[in-house]
């Protein structure tokens, strides 16, 4: 149990060297801003969030103009980002709430939260880490695979791997730690043939020793 609380906090040390200055990659100047974004990102690259965007918020800068948009005029603007027919319900929906319920305002709850349409946990706890700086654990999938492969958890189940995570990271790494991780699964971490060769976590990692020991499995065969 020490052996791994070591290397958790040894892990943690190293992406705070590797990624000392950490902030969202979606572009934003409010929290009506970051909650669309954020829904838009599922699936889809903050780049291209980004440029999407940009000319959204200028056509609608607010909750209730874009809960009064027609949802044809918002699927061509995000047509992009991909799943745009739902994404487009969605936004629409989800304005009409914060402009209607909520009196423009962002709500502060993970609950309140995730009953507004297109919101899960994952886009949930963005907005309470980013604009409430309230400790939260985003799980995408760059942090499902890392914590996977650093044997933080064996879980596959989203909101399953977010209780591991927060019962293994102290309470004041959250916010970081996973944003840290999905610049790491961006990075180094891929997917496919994740750089191992240059990655400063392999020691950690499961990943890397089942795949060393396969190397060494075909060296002797050879």
């Amino acid at each position: 149990m020490q052996k791994k609380q070591d290397n958790i906090k040894k892990i943690i040390l190293i992406l705070k060297k590797r990624y000392p200055k950490i902030e969202t990659g979606l572009n934003h100047k409010n929290g009506f801003e970051l909650l669309i974004a954020t829904i838009l990102s599922a699936q889809c690259t903050d780049r291209q969030v980004n440029q999407v965007t940009k000319t959204l918020f200028k056509l609608y800068p607010t909750a209730e103009s874009l809960s009064k948009a027609s949802i044809k005029d918002i699927e061509k603007n995000i047509y992009s980002t991909g799943f745009y027919k739902n994404k487009a319900s969605n936004i629409k929906k989800c304005a009409y709430s914060i402009f209607k319920e909520y009196n423009n305002q962002i709500p502060n709850g993970i609950n309140d939260l995730t009953k507004l349409a297109g919101v899960g946990r994952k886009t949930a706890n963005v907005v309470l880490s980013t604009l409430y700086n309230i400790p939260a654990m985003v799980v995408d999938t760059h942090v499902t695979r890392v914590s996977q492969r650093l044997n933080l958890t064996k879980n596959q189940d989203a909101e399953k791997i977010e209780k591991d995570l927060m019962n293994k990271i102290p309470i004041e790494e959250w916010n970081g730690f996973s944003l840290r991780i999905i610049f790491f699964g961006r990075e180094i971490c891929i997917a496919r043939n994740p750089k191992c060769e240059i990655c400063n976590l392999s020691k950690f990692c499961t990943f890397f020793k089942t795949r060393k020991e396969s190397l060494v499995k075909n060296e002797k065969h050879i």
